[in-house]
């Protein structure tokens, strides 16, 4: 009798070798500088036609098939994780639905098409974030969902204002600017900081962290919030015709307040999250300062060490019995070596280690940045949030895999097959990921004249920002901790500067008075009666009124006729 296949198993050898091969489809027409314009007529109907169109060139065919390799190790990992759920069939079907969305937006050189891709993630973000079905996660399902629905709004309003050129092609348009195209700029970059959460849209990325912790690899590495940054790379070259200089402060604010509030923070998944969102604002800034294939090439990086720590975590949050909280894990590295390997791996390549994956990428950026003709407080802010991204890791390794006391007491240690197999794929992309792209996307080398103190600067930083992490770490309990001394101001760090809280409470609360106001006016009051019920209230009037008439028809027509007969006669 033959085994029953897994479904997760076969769906992750399907987009492993999907992914590979369209990966090596987009390094050929790398090599061959070749674009594939595709336009498929679906329907035409009185020189009316409905047409489907798909762009494949390098940028789309790499990056769709980083998403497919990501997405084949998160499915095989899921195969495992969600193996005791009983919607684990469901929650398959939502992955893959998010995974094809992502290819939808991907893909597509037209603006009625993206908003396919675009709306198919943020409705299945939803589904997935509120999958565990609670009150935590529905509130945060809904605030990742309005959240987002303003960035569709902006696409919807970017559409209508394409109609100025008779195309929603967009791709078409790219090199010639127009006194309008001003505000359409605007509304792309409005949805990209949306999808891509920057400041002040930042508060949904955090709180999405209610999702599974597959999910989270998958939207946090490769998906949900890379959409707004690849959306914006596509259109970096009406970008070059602004001045970005206000929405490059806003990134790099991003950046500074992800790394503060990492730095903060005891959540495992939600450390993780910022660091995301750091990285997130790392790109958007250098995108700004006119780097579009940098941002592009730390894109790609990212997504490799950033899903692999996702998976670790996930492992480890399993063991310790569900819990989140980073300072109930010490000594882990005893009981899970290979995942703590894979751990310290994605962290180092997070931090930039040299000659990791994400040395080749950010070390570049901020050699480039350094070149730019922007003022001090952007190398201040990129360099110090490079530091905080090294005291944030460094942190978080200290307290999940070191010997301290603080070891919870409900574990149960495993390292399955499956997970395993899944992290070592990744394992190795976050270690050569970095040089192999890097030979493959800048087709020369460009040539980085610094002086000595600049061009060690990255190195300084991390090393110092190691240290940092190290010390703000280790706390015994016989210390003072300086931090309880300015409370306030630390809690105001640590809680994104407030942002979660004016992205609810602060809106909601008068919405709901508004909402209020608006129930007792209007339905309760005498709207209600006016405008909803006039129809209603005016056929049941005429319905009694013949019912009357119909079940007193002889009473009824005698009154009549001694009504006409009175009148007559006067």
């Amino acid at each position: 009798m033959l085994n029953k296949v897994s479904l997760y198993l076969m769906g992750s050898f399907l987009f492993l070798f999907t992914g590979v091969l369209i990966f090596f489809w987009g390094i050929y027409f790398l090599i061959d500088d070749y674009t594939l314009f595709l336009e498929w007529e679906i329907a035409s109907l009185n020189s009316s036609s409905i047409v489907m169109t798909l762009l494949f060139d390098s940028i789309s065919l790499m990056f769709t098939g980083c998403v497919f390799v990501i997405s084949s190790m998160v499915i095989m990992y899921s195969e495992s994780y969600m193996s005791s759920d009983d919607n684990k069939v469901r929650f398959y079907f939502l992955v893959f639905l998010f995974v094809l969305s992502m290819m939808m937006m991907i893909i597509s050189p037209n603006l009625m098409s993206i908003l396919i891709g675009w709306d198919g993630l943020g409705l299945v973000s939803y589904c997935l974030v509120i999958f565990f079905q609670n009150y935590s996660s529905y509130s945060a399902g809904m605030l990742t969902v309005l959240t987002n629905r303003l960035g569709d709004v902006a696409i919807l309003l970017a559409i209508a204002w394409m109609l100025n050129f008779g195309s929603w092609n967009f791709i078409f348009y790219m090199n010639m600017w127009e006194g309008w195209m001003w505000y359409f700029i605007l509304l792309i970059v409005l949805a990209g900081f949306t999808k891509s959460a920057q400041i002040p849209f930042s508060a949904w990325l955090p709180a999405a962290m209610a999702a599974p912790t597959p999910v989270s690899a998958l939207v946090h590495s490769s998906t949900l919030v890379t959409a707004g940054v690849y959306l914006l790379i596509r259109f970096s070259d009406v970008l070059m015709n602004i001045d970005c200089s206000f929405l490059l402060l806003l990134s790099m604010l991003t950046m500074f307040m992800s790394g503060l509030g990492a730095s903060f923070e005891y959540d495992l998944k939600k450390v993780i999250a910022l660091s995301t969102l750091s990285q997130l604002g790392l790109m958007m800034s250098i995108l700004f300062i006119g780097y579009p294939m940098l941002a592009f090439f730390h894109l790609l990086t990212h997504a490799f060490f950033k899903a692999l720590l996702f998976m670790c975590a996930g492992l480890m949050i399993h063991c310790m019995n569900d819990t989140q909280d980073i300072r109930y894990m010490g000594s882990v590295v005893n009981h899970l070596p290979f995942t703590c390997s894979c751990f310290f791996i994605s962290n180092m390549s997070l931090c930039g280690a040299p000659f990791m994956s994400g040395f080749y990428s950010k070390d570049l950026i901020l050699e480039m940045m350094t070149m730019s003709y922007y003022n001090f407080l952007v190398f201040f802010i990129f360099f110090v949030s490079v530091g905080l991204t090294v005291s944030y890791s460094t942190r978080l390794m200290y307290y999940c895999v070191s010997f301290n006391n603080n070891c919870y007491v409900c574990q149960n240690y495993f390292e399955d097959t499956l997970m395993m197999k899944s992290m070592l794929l990744l394992s190795l992309l976050a270690i050569v990921g970095g040089s192999s792209l890097s030979w493959l996307i800048f087709n020369f080398p460009d040539l980085v004249m610094l002086p000595f103190y600049l061009k060690i600067m990255p190195l300084i930083f991390v090393i110092f920002g190691g240290f940092l992490g190290y010390e703000l770490a280790y706390i015994s309990l016989s210390e003072s901790v300086i931090s309880l001394y300015f409370y306030n101001f630390t809690y105001f760090l640590g809680s994104m500067w407030f942002i979660p809280m004016i992205s609810t409470y602060f809106i909601n609360d008068k919405l709901l008075i508004l909402s209020k106001d608006c129930s007792n006016l209007m339905e309760s009051g005498w709207g209600e009666y006016i405008v909803s019920r006039s129809s209603y209230n005016y056929f049941s009037m005429m319905s009694r009124l013949m019912g009357f008439i119909q079940f007193n028809n002889i009473k009824t027509f005698m009154l009549v006729f001694l009504f006409i007969l009175f009148i007559t006669l006067i």
